[in-house]
């Protein structure tokens, strides 16, 4: 019985917990900038130890960079089916010193879990934009803002 007493206790914790971790409504967890070879791969093997290692491989070696992709981990306690957005707003330098702005987007729906989302900037887009100074990723419904993560010179 006390068994019993403590795992009800448990479970009624976990409900304000996964209330309070999803906001009012969504959030933006985890936002990674990965840069992208010339075959589109961010590492060369599945180990994140060769990762981090092949990423700064490629920020010595730019002209071995294809792309920038930003993977964005969210999550949303929206209706399900209901159509969100998640935006990439991308602030730069181009080779001539002018500011660059750049938006990408991408129309999720939510689940019950947290999610990942790939925007990618690439081809002669990326070539056009320079290199990238500052970025803010943000999670929409509709108008309304769910969440936002932000680089530090944002």
């Amino acid at each position: 019985m006390r068994a019993f007493l403590i795992l009800l206790f448990t479970l009624g914790l976990l409900g304000p917990v996964h209330a309070a971790d999803t906001g009012a409504g969504g959030k933006v967890v985890k936002v990674l900038s990965l840069w992208l070879d010339l075959q589109g791969r961010t590492a060369k093997s599945p180990s994140l130890f060769d990762r981090d290692a092949y990423q700064f491989y490629l920020l010595n070696h730019t002209n071995e960079i294809s792309a920038v992709r930003y993977d964005v981990l969210w999550s949303a306690a929206t209706n399900k089916g209901e159509k969100l957005i998640v935006r990439a707003e991308l602030r730069g330098v181009g080779a001539t010193g002018a500011p660059r702005l750049k938006n990408l987007e991408a129309v999720v729906t939510p689940g019950n879990f947290r999610q990942w989302t790939s925007l990618t900037l690439g081809g002669a887009d990326f070539q056009q934009f320079g290199s990238v100074v500052a970025w803010r990723v943000t999670l929409w419904n509709g108008s309304a803002l769910l969440g936002e993560q932000k680089s530090f010179l944002w």
